[in-house]
């Protein structure tokens, strides 16, 4: 099993740092990075579904002022906000 999850993790990173735009590449490729080794199942589950997503709605979400428009995602997009320094700390 746990080649198995290092496998998802592989891919998740390499999806996360190919999105197809330069910005979504750094944004969602750098936070990939550093946060996947430490994701639990649920959450690399949760990183999965949110990378099948297209650029467009996630570039809304993560630039909008307001959640992310998806209760599933709305605490994924919090964390990265704030991972980038786009949000406040608290």
């Amino acid at each position: 099993m746990t080649d198995d999850v290092d496998m998802r993790r592989r891919r998740a990173l390499y999806r996360a740092m190919h999105r197809g735009t330069k910005e979504m590449d750094h944004l969602v490729g750098s936070y990939a990075g550093a946060r996947l080794p430490v994701m639990s199942l649920d959450d690399l589950a949760r990183f999965e579904r949110f990378l099948a997503l297209p650029d467009p709605l996630l570039q809304g979400w993560f630039f909008g002022a307001g959640p992310a428009g998806s209760p599933e995602f709305d605490g994924l997009i919090g964390e990265m906000r704030r991972f980038h320094g786009l949000e406040d700390q608290s």
